[in-house]
């Protein structure tokens, strides 16, 4: 695990919150007018302490989870049936005092299920707006492949604004927002793959993978009991908290050497024959934003090689689209993204 921490709970209240009766469970970096500054690494630290009680021996899987909600972006979920993903998801949901909704994505999913819709008060006699399952700080989307193309298409303006155009009016969406999106990648009978660009619009991929041994017993143990796990993960963080770490991530400083480094980088995978698509800009854009984050929670303001090097392949490879000759050889975009990973120059001078 990257992140080291303790929680510390403290009864004192805040004198610089705008509510004098609150307090606070984590140690304060420090308190000025306005509000608190939190301490992120001992806050995330406490996040995945909370969704390990759900989710067993997937430290990785998790940091990645709130490292994306740290920097605004959204989730894609892939891994094969049963091994956790919607878990994941509902925990960390659980873990934050975020409003939150479940859309079970299926074929006769309509847009408007989504989004919202308009109908007319006939007591009024005017045009009402009647939010969608979307309108929420946490939204997971079950099995997002599973539904039509016409209904995908309606979470792009969502996913990247932030906001919901209804019959030519835009409803803003509440903050902090996320998307956490599962599917199952080996399915192909009732399903519709996701067109690139909505692809590019996550922040990251996960795949949690099958548990060990002893992780598998550990998971029976706790689900053969007669409490959930799911019980027991309750929320330890507020929407201000999140929106307060958010806007600290910006704060983190990146030297033109690395961001260089980074440019590099999406450079290689355009021009890798391995790949018919590369990186985008806005792939280039969330692997530095991720770089920041991983620096903040290791209490540093300035971004490291190292912070890009270990966000590269969970921003990149689910935007990357193999060559026909590349997908002959069977190997993953995995592969090819380490290879240009150990062939691009590190920046020495910071």
């Amino acid at each position: 695990m990257r992140l080291r921490g303790f929680l510390i709970r403290i009864a004192a209240p805040c004198r610089c919150c705008h509510n004098p009766g609150a307090t606070h469970p984590f140690v304060l970096t420090a308190c000025g007018i306005g509000g608190c500054m939190i301490n992120p690494g001992k806050m995330i630290f406490a996040l995945q302490q909370n969704i390990s009680k759900a989710v067993v021996g997937k430290e990785e899987a998790i940091e990645y989870a709130l490292i994306a909600l740290l920097c605004k972006g959204h989730v894609l979920i892939e891994d094969v049936p049963g091994v956790g993903k919607t878990t994941l998801a509902s925990a960390l949901a659980r873990s934050l005092d975020c409003s939150f909704r479940r859309i079970q994505f299926t074929p006769d999913l309509m847009p408007s299920d989504v989004t919202g819709f308009t109908l007319v008060n006939f007591k009024t006699g005017e045009m009402e707006y009647k939010e969608g399952a979307v309108m929420s700080q946490i939204v997971l989307a079950d099995e997002i492949n599973r539904t039509s193309p016409k209904t995908q298409s309606a979470l792009l303006e969502v996913m990247e604004e932030h906001q919901v155009t209804v019959d030519g009016i835009t409803h803003p969406l509440p903050q902090p927002f996320i998307v956490l999106a599962t599917q199952n990648p080996g399915e192909f009978v009732g399903t519709y793959p996701l067109p690139e660009a909505q692809v590019d619009r996550f922040f990251l991929r996960i795949s949690i993978g099958y548990p060990t041994v002893e992780q598998e017993m550990d998971v029976l143990e706790r689900y053969s009991g007669s409490v959930a796990p799911m019980t027991t993960v309750e929320p330890i963080c507020s929407a201000q908290d999140i929106l307060s770490m958010q806007e600290q991530v910006s704060t983190v400083y990146c030297s033109p050497e690395v961001r260089n480094y980074v440019a590099s980088l999406a450079a290689a995978t355009r021009n890798d024959p391995a790949f018919s698509l590369g990186a985008s800009t806005r792939a280039a854009i969330a692997l530095i934003r991720g770089a920041q984050a991983c620096a903040m929670l290791d209490d540093r303001d300035f971004v490291l090689p190292e912070d890009v090097q270990h966000m590269f392949l969970p921003v990149m490879a689910h935007r990357m689209i193999l060559s026909p000759e590349a997908k002959m050889k069977g190997l993953p975009a995995e592969q090819y993204l380490l290879t240009i990973l150990q062939n691009t120059s590190v920046p020495v001078k910071l």
